[in-house]
């Protein structure tokens, strides 16, 4: 079978407009997937240029497919299973900024370059001091992008409309914000002129973002049936959900030059990224932190099953719809909207999330996610949030257990063990009240100001409350104790 190459596609050549730091699947499947669809559209005439960051791993296959890939979207569309595959041509090139250092400084003196673009994991934004001004590249993302803009204000004597437009994608709060104090500090460590610092200020825009897609990579156990549909083999072919959401925080307004909307692209320009963030952690993150402890003690293992279990079903949209989004600020519509929208992701039959997985941490999500919708909650209506104050209950029973093995605490569900995975501290906490009197252990979780910041046992009727639903499912088991109040 033929690889995908340009025999098979109609590859157009653009000006390169972009600079990528970092290949993976997530960058391909949501930012480079949207570019070559606006270049379809008509709305945006620029290529990518990928680049590799960091001194191991290979650009061997990305190469071999003329930088084409095929990308595959899978979920419920219009309350059906749907499949839509793109063979993404955007891409103009691929290079190693360790092995190739002098091609891959080159584009720092290109013209039309005005988007860098990046997803160097979390970790990826952080100050490093030990970079510097000589090294071929430096060694952190922030260092590397420092020298670069560097380079390019020298060669084009500080013009002011060479700029360039930062495009952080890494899962930080403020991600722009960070980076570009990261590459001010490095300047400033680096003795660069004046000029260079004035010019980061004028001409180049840090943007700050939030983005929202799962993919699921490389479909390694479907992949040669895929080929087969296709007509080729293609070593770089990634699958994810048809959901995305991309908003883009400046001081500047870009949309002119970043047209991607025009091209019906869900991408949202604003000055303030935060009503979008806080709609997404406590609409999304926080009713995956609800739901799957007691989804999972209710015998069910990944998301989908937990969307065809009635009982949780149920218990997860009453506290999205009831308890959450009246605490909000976003227009109700927009909610709803988004609120439906997770439903369906959830509902995705390609997805198979383990709840497991997401319940790695719970005590700190569930203060992160679900704790502010709590506390406003209550305070706006006068009353408990009865599914939130449950679902820290759930938390309590989950982390039930006394002994901890290696980095876990150890768990029984219906006889079977299963692992509890949180810092250490936390666990150990647990392993140590959690055996022990319901009202005590309540107290204990409920007052531990290291978990939340406050003592939630000094919340009116909290702790009662919590106790009662925590007694009834040591006693009854967690499906009985949803029916007695919820069903």
């Amino acid at each position: 079978m033929e690889l995908l190459s340009r025999n098979i596609t109609k590859k157009t050549a653009r000006p390169v407009k972009v600079l990528q730091f970092g290949e993976g699947n997530f960058l391909r499947a949501f930012v480079d997937y949207m570019i070559d669809i606006a270049n379809e559209q008509g709305v945006f005439d620029g290529g990518i240029v990928l680049v590799k960051p960091i001194p191991f791993g290979s650009l061997e296959r990305f190469h071999a497919q003329e930088c084409q890939y095929t990308v595959q979207l899978r979920g419920i569309v219009d309350g059906e299973p749907k499949r839509s595959s793109r063979i993404v041509t955007s891409v103009a090139d691929a290079v190693d900024a360790y092995g190739e250092y002098e091609k891959y400084a080159a584009y720092a003196k290109l013209d039309s370059l005005r988007f860098i673009v990046s997803n160097t994991t979390e970790a990826g934004i952080v100050y490093d001091d030990t970079d510097r001004l000589d090294m071929e590249p430096p060694k952190s993302y922030p260092g590397k992008l420092a020298k670069f803009l560097y380079e390019r204000y020298c060669h084009f004597h500080g013009a002011p409309d060479k700029g360039l437009v930062m495009l952080p994608v890494e899962l930080i709060d403020d991600n722009g914000i960070h980076l570009k104090e990261c590459v001010k500090k490095l300047a400033v460590l680096w003795e660069l002129e004046e000029g260079f610092l004035q010019w980061l200020e004028e001409a180049c825009i840090f943007t700050s973002t939030l983005v929202d897609r799962i993919v699921t990579g490389y479909p390694k156990e479907e992949a040669a049936q895929l080929w087969e549909e296709f007509g080729y083999e293609d070593q770089l072919l990634v699958t994810g959900e048809p959901f995305a959401l991309w908003v883009i925080e400046s001081g500047k307004d870009i949309s002119g030059e970043f047209p991607l909307p025009q091209a019906g692209l869900p991408v949202v320009f604003t000055d303030n990224q935060k009503p979008y963030k806080q709609r997404k952690v406590r609409i999304l993150n926080g009713a995956h932190t609800s739901f799957v402890l007691a989804s999972y003690l209710c015998g069910n293992d990944i998301v989908l099953e937990s969307m065809q279990d009635t009982d949780i079903r149920s218990f997860m949209k009453a506290t999205i719809f009831d308890e959450v989004i009246p605490t909000l600020d976003l227009p109700k519509e927009e909610l709803l909207e988004f609120a439906n929208a997770v439903i369906t992701r959830f509902e995705n039959p390609y997805v198979k999330h383990s709840l497991l997985s997401i319940s790695l941490n719970s005590v700190s999500k569930w203060r992160a996610r679900c704790m502010p919708s709590f506390l406003a909650y209550q305070k706006q209506q006068g009353e408990l949030p009865k599914h939130l104050a449950f679902s820290l209950a759930a938390l309590m029973a989950f982390y039930t257990g006394t002994e901890i093995r290696g980095n876990a605490l150890i768990g029984h569900r219906g006889g079977a063990e299963y692992q509890v995975v949180d810092d250490m501290a936390v666990l150990e906490f647990f392993a140590s009240k959690s055996g022990g009197d319901v009202q005590e252990y309540t107290h204990a979780v409920l007052s531990n100001q290291d978990f939340w910041g406050q003592d939630l046992s000094a919340l009116d009727g909290v702790e009662t409350a919590i106790a009662s639903y925590l007694k009834d499912i040591r006693a009854e088991g967690m499906r009985a104790a949803l029916h007695k109040y919820f069903v």
